[in-house]
């Protein structure tokens, strides 16, 4: 059976675990990461003629497993696979297996490398087999390493990983994925990391196209080259080096080769840019026509360096921080001269808090060398709140990024969230391009209505700026309010605050419209359990998931009163969390009831396994419930209704406990014993057994033992059918045909939750409008004369109460 993606992540996450104490996270991300991609060229590519990738004999993953327990595990590993692999495929930098200061001495650095090895010898990890093409799931799992990696890294270590949703946001802005490429196309990142940002941009093209990357760090630069491999581009070049002052991608004359496309993520605000740069004669022109940039600051530096490597039609994005859009000085004067070319296309504020080297809010600046001279403004979007908590990291949910990238290639303008500015006004503002200038994201202040305070009724204009509602509902405004007697501009409510919700529900046309709502989820529901029903072995399922969530985005398109990305957001929930694993089960191995045992392995202080506990079996694709829900609802029914009876044999024991468990003196039959058990009971009987005085205490030990007899034989009669069902189960699954398990599957797992998840949605439109509706009632309910009048009635009922008491109150 396929691995699980979600399994294959721990089951390499935990291989750290080998590793902590002896180093930093972004220290022994590179053994992690160097062992996975050795398992990985082992298994895919070992004894293939003409593979991209040479394993030179004696220098695979299987090679590797015969050192464990070797004394010289460190220095054979180094010696025997590292070097022969490093060579054979121009791989710089690699790790050093025999380091005593990160892996231990002696019997501490043997255990740990033979651990780590066992760890990647797990059968599971077969890559193989478990890969379905065209779905990277090694990629992937390389991608949640170095996520991981960064997150445990800290500030000053955490800057070689760009993370993947704003990766994928600026793949899509430069408009790779609607370009007519080929295998000539061209994209290049100047400060690559570990490739992850080129990766994304890769992927959103249609075809292969050539990757071209350097960076400064020899180790992240080696696991970049790594990457590329694991993600199926053996062909990218990556180079090693400092890219302001050696940049290494020349053309024959020593002048910057351009790209179609250029993808950068630098260090922010670098201080040391300048080192090596000859900044007042560039020979590769970098800074003519525009300046150079500060000393202390080198934003500007990347940035003109991305224009300068583009081609004449070229598109590029460039992460920088906030500063880059209103510093003054020097930068104002190059920024001035960046937008009069017309080379800025767009800039997106982003969310504070999202990258690993820094909390500070940063933005993607988008260029466009086509048509730059007929460019008459700049496309802007204030994105900064769209996120989800992460740990201490902030993180742009999937409903973030599409719709930036919607918004942004669509060039839409939603008030509060995107807007074209034309340069006139960018000029007006001295070409300061800081986001808030021209877009106004902040919320609108709910304002307290005085005259409504001193007069009650609620303010007519609070419940117009309700219109969405109106809109769909027209008469359900006149079947909440009145008009105000005193006012035109005042409104009464006609209901009691506890029927605004039953009225919004019953009213005739909000209920037409959740029809109308439910008829819409039904048009996509029918044609996605079509879809996925037919899915056969070696199915894509990024493919599956982009098509579902398009469809499903397309049939929400202009609904009122429901965001289609909230909608398209619990979607994508649910993939992440259930149905991604469940895909690539039935991409492995087919629209099959797998069924495993559950072991769980109890280990010695050496990790080795003194002995396994069978903890039950279980089957991933098709949870028992479900089958239970769908087959044995009879014989579950017959256990529920057995629970019921216990519990009220429990709740009878409590109350027995609660009425007979006082003081001892006070006739609590059970308060003289010890513990409230059987044996305790029977003792208690034989010892006042011949006591006539006693007889009411023996009546209600008897009783209680009785209870506790029917609580006994309840547990076992419970105990047995649950046993019994689950022999059913066991025997029942193997018999279930294709149709049966995609029935299961599509229909009772997959479409039923994402129907209930979708459906929220829907019950939050009608609660935001009750809240609100109640809000605005409790707010003026009471004017203030009533107010002040029910102070004096309370006043003189309190000073009447204190005279009866003796107190003189003036």
């Amino acid at each position: 059976m396929a691995i699980k993606k979600s399994e294959l992540y721990s089951s390499l996450w935990s291989s750290c675990d080998e590793l902590r104490g002896g180093m930093d996270a972004s220290q022994y991300k590179d053994y992690v990461l160097v062992m996975l991609f050795i398992k990985y060229v082992s298994d895919k590519y070992a004894g293939q003629p003409f593979a991209p990738i040479t394993i030179p004999p004696g220098a695979s993953f299987k090679d590797m497993v015969t050192l464990k327990g070797k004394p010289t595990i460190g220095d054979d590993i180094n010696k025997t696979i590292i070097a022969p692999l490093a060579n054979a495929n121009k791989l710089s930098s690699m790790p050093d297996f025999n380091d005593p200061e990160k892996l231990g001495s002696g019997k501490d650095m043997v255990d740990r490398l033979t651990n780590l090895i066992a760890i990647f010898e797990n059968k599971a990890l077969d890559f193989s087999k478990n890969r379905a093409e065209g779905d990277d799931i090694l990629g992937d799992a390389y991608e949640y390493l170095m996520r991981h990696f960064a997150t445990e890294s800290g500030k000053s270590k955490g800057q070689f990983y760009t993370p993947a949703e704003v990766s994928r946001i600026m793949a899509r802005i430069i408009g790779i994925d609607q370009a007519a490429t080929t295998a000539s196309t061209t994209v290049y990142d100047p400060t690559c990391g570990s490739g992850s940002l080129l990766l994304k941009v890769s992927d959103a093209a249609k075809t292969k196209v050539s990757l071209y990357g350097q960076e400064k760090d020899a180790a992240t630069s080696g696991l970049a080259r790594m990457n590329m491999i694991l993600h199926d581009n053996p062909g990218a070049e990556i180079k090693q080096g400092n890219t302001l002052a050696n940049p290494l991608f020349l053309y024959e004359q020593g002048s910057l080769k351009t790209f179609d496309y250029v993808v950068a993520n630098p260090p922010f605000s670098d201080k040391r840019w300048g080192n090596g740069v000859d900044t007042g004669n560039d020979p590769y022109r970098r800074f003519e026509d525009f300046g150079i940039p500060p000393d202390k600051n080198g934003d500007y530096a990347y940035l003109l360096h991305i224009i300068r490597s583009l081609k004449s039609h070229g598109k590029g994005a460039c992460i920088l921080p906030h500063g880059v859009l209103f510093r003054g000085n020097v930068e104002a004067a190059i920024r001035e001269a960046i937008i009069r070319k017309g080379l800025i296309k767009g800039i997106i504020g982003l969310p504070a808090n999202l990258f690993y080297g820094t909390s500070i809010p940063a933005c993607i600046i988008v260029i466009d060398k086509e048509n730059a001279q007929n460019r008459k403004g700049i496309f802007m979007i204030d994105a900064g709140k769209g996120f989800m908590k992460d740990g201490n990291k902030n993180r742009l949910r999937e409903m973030d990024i599409h719709k930036i990238v919607d918004v942004f290639n669509k060039q839409t303008e939603i008030a509060g969230y995107s807007r074209i500015v034309p340069f006139y006004e960018i000029e007006k503002n001295e070409f300061n391009l800081n986001i808030p200038r021209y877009i106004d994201s902040s919320e609108s202040e709910d304002l307290q209505d005085i005259e409504a305070h001193l007069l009650g009724d609620i303010p007519k204009a609070d419940i117009d700026a309700l219109h969405e509602y109106w809109d769909v509902c027209p008469t359900l405004k006149s079947a909440l309010f009145a008009h105000a007697k005193r006012s035109s501009d005042y409104l009464s409510l006609k209901v009691g605050k506890d029927a605004i919700k039953p009225t919004i529900f019953q009213h005739a046309e909000f209920a037409g419209y959740m029809a109308d709502m439910n008829r819409v989820f039904g048009q996509w529901e029918n044609a996605t359990t079509a879809l996925l029903k037919a899915l056969q072995p070696g199915f894509h399922p990024k493919e599956i998931i982009h098509s579902i969530s398009e469809a499903l985005l397309a049939t929400y398109q202009g609904r009122a009163l429901i965001d289609r990305y909230d909608v398209y957001q619990h979607l994508m929930n649910y993939w992440f969390d259930v149905m991604q694993d469940d895909c690539y089960l039935i991409a492995a191995d087919g629209w099959q009831a797998a069924t495993y045992r559950i072991v769980e392995e109890k280990k010695t202080k050496d990790g080795q396994v003194s002995k396994t506990i069978d903890k039950g079996w279980a089957c991933d694709l098709i949870p028992k419930a479900l089958v239970i829900d769908r087959y044995f609802a009879a014989q579950q029914q017959a256990i529920d209704q057995l629970n019921i009876e216990l519990e009220t044999v429990q709740n009878r024991l409590a109350e027995m406990e609660e009425e007979h468990g006082g003081n001892a003196d006070e006739g609590g039959a059970l308060a003289a014993l010890e513990k409230i058990n059987k044996a305790n009971i029977t003792a208690r009987l034989k010892e006042i057994k011949n006591d006539p005085d006693s007889s009411d205490e023996a009546a209600i030990l008897k009783q209680y033992l009785h209870l506790l007899e029917q609580e006994a034989t309840s547990k076992r009669a419970i105990a047995n059918a649950e046993i019994a069902l689950d022999a059913e189960l066991l025997a029942f699954y193997p018999t279930l045909i294709q149709d049966q398990i995609k029935q299961l599957v599509v229909d009772d797992k997959w479409i039923a939750a994402i129907g209930r998840d979708i459906h929220t949605e829907m019950d939050r439109i009608s609660q935001r409008l009750a809240q609100r509706i109640k809000e605005l009632a409790e707010r003026y309910e009471t004017p203030l004369p009533q107010q002040n009048q029910q102070v004096v009635e309370l006043e003189q009922a309190v000073n009447a109460h204190l005279e009866k008491m003796g107190f003189a109150w003036n």
